[in-house]
């Protein structure tokens, strides 16, 4: 395949980039080629937010979505077709300050000042993309948007200001519109070959075009939001020759639901697939808050999370718990299996040879379902599960149907309490088996200890949480999420 250049979109003119390595990091780009040194690296895995720089790319509607991703970690040909934005591009024709970069010399928002670009562009991004008509956005929401960016000297409360402050400023518009039809002139009508010495990146546009490269690489590394395979190179210095990138496959962005089951493509964002999460199943909201971080959401897809089969992957606990089926492709060959059965053993899954993730089926909602899922580490936001746990079971008058508990953090892969679930089935929904449940745990796991607890801390947790889901499920006197959790109880004071 004949090699293209990289074409994107940035400070007011399209960019070609050839003689790049194919895992170059958007960020290294920016300040080592472009001298773009606004854009700062800290600490070169998606965590601190110091590189948040703002994508732009075409949807399905013709119009552009802008989003805010991690500069360190996304490979520079992943951006062919879009547009890059950096805090650079922020100040205005005449010089002035955009209002969000006012808001925050307003409200002393920055001191040292090596995080505030990062600030800024997941400001700017709400800025963008909050409905305005709505009203300001609430502190939850401004929270949200900066989970991804970590301050040591400022502290957060004069940038949250800054955040609330920036949109009663005179309103600076983003012609939309003229970015449309620059990216438009961009789209390629087949798919993307670039390739660098040794190196060869492939970006299909079609499911049977990927099928086919799946086929004819099976040792490639599929590629999607970065979010883990990036921190391969700029931690673990790992060389990958070959990368088939999926993100420019638009059936695997596909969320829709067929009347039984929510489908979700695998290269879905994890934003847009929690969102129609969320929507059935409510109880997903705090996962989903505390899932990574707004700007890891916004580039990371549910397919790449489940594919990768970390025992610490927060979304199988749930999607486990719940039913869901996992669709696999293979050339032409279409097969489904339960999510748990796909996982074999310590980053070992049930993936053939050629063969890829396509998508996964959460089943709709049953009226009589109870379902819930907590996370267990050391902060609330951006931090690895010691514990997450998932149980959903219907409830048959007073008696129990369908038991499924799933957690991560605790065995070599995400795994289903069997025993557990056998000891409440069929049973009443009453303390006295919840409790028998609770010692059955025992024989579903022999957690072991590391950094994040011990593996008596993860059995008691685990234990404890079954009984949690016990009292806010029960019959009578349900406790609601206020009388069980900090994080509700707190969102009320």
């Amino acid at each position: 395949m004949e090699t293209q250049a990289i074409r994107f979109y940035h400070r007011g003119q399209v960019q070609e980039v050839t003689g790049q390595p194919i895992t170059r990091t958007i960020l290294q780009f920016l300040r080592e080629d472009l001298r773009c040194t606004g854009t700062k690296e800290g600490c070169a895995e998606g965590d601190c937010g110091a590189c948040t720089v703002v994508i732009g790319e075409l949807n399905d509607a013709g119009g552009v979505d802008l989003r805010a991703v991690n500069a360190c970690i996304q490979f520079l040909p992943a951006l062919d077709g879009k547009a890059l934005f950096t805090v650079e591009d922020l100040r205005l024709a005449d010089g002035a300050l955009h209002p969000v970069q006012q808001a925050m010399v307003d409200c002393h928002g920055s001191q040292c000042g090596f995080c505030t670009p990062g600030f800024v562009m997941s400001m700017w991004d709400m800025y963008l993309n909050h409905d305005v008509e709505a009203g300001a956005p609430s502190r939850s929401e401004i929270t949200e948007t900066l989970s991804g960016n970590l301050c040591r000297c400022t502290g957060y409360r004069p940038i949250i200001d800054a955040a609330q402050a920036m949109f009663e400023l005179p309103r600076v518009e983003f012609d939309r519109k003229a970015l449309a039809r620059t990216l438009k002139a961009l789209q390629r009508d087949s798919s993307f070959t670039y390739q660098a010495g040794d190196q060869i990146f492939y970006a299909p546009r079609t499911l049977g075009q990927l099928a086919d490269l799946r086929l004819a690489y099976p040792d490639a590394r599929l590629l999607a939001g970065s979010t883990d395979v990036g921190l391969w190179v700029t931690k673990q210095m790992r060389d990958l020759p070959q990368l088939i990138y999926i993100g420019q496959v638009a059936q695997l962005r596909e969320i829709a639901s067929d009347g039984r089951h929510l489908y979700i493509g695998a290269g879905a964002l994890l934003n847009e697939a929690f969102d129609a999460l969320v929507e059935l199943y409510p109880e997903l909201d705090e996962l989903r808050q505390r899932f990574a971080s707004f700007p890891i959401r916004n580039a990371g897809t549910l397919g790449g999370n489940v594919a990768n089969g970390s025992p610490i992957g927060d979304s199988m606990p749930a999607l486990i718990a719940l039913g869901t089926r996992i669709v696999l492709r293979q050339g032409e060959r279409l097969r489904e299996m339960p999510l748990e059965d796909f996982y074999l053993a310590y980053q070992k899954t049930a993936l053939d040879a050629g063969e890829f993730v396509q998508g996964i089926r959460v089943p709709l909602r049953a009226p009589t379902l109870r379902f819930r899922t907590y996370k267990l580490s050391k902060r609330f936001d951006q931090d690895i599960s010691a514990v997450c746990a998932a149980f959903s079971l219907t409830l048959d008058g007073t008696t129990a149907r369908g038991a499924r508990f799933a957690f991560g953090g605790v065995a070599a892969t995400p795994k289903r309490a069997s025993q557990a679930e056998q000891a409440i089935e069929g049973k009443a929904w009453n303390e006295a088996h919840v409790r028998q449940a609770m010692e059955a745990l025992r024989q579903d796991y022999a957690p072991l200890s590391d950094m994040r607890a011990s593996s008596g801390y993860r059995l008691t947790a685990a234990q404890n949480l079954l009984y949690r889901f016990f009292l806010e499920t029960r019959s009578e006197a349900p406790l609601s999420s206020q009388q069980v959790s900090v994080f509700a109880a707190a969102a009320t004071v």
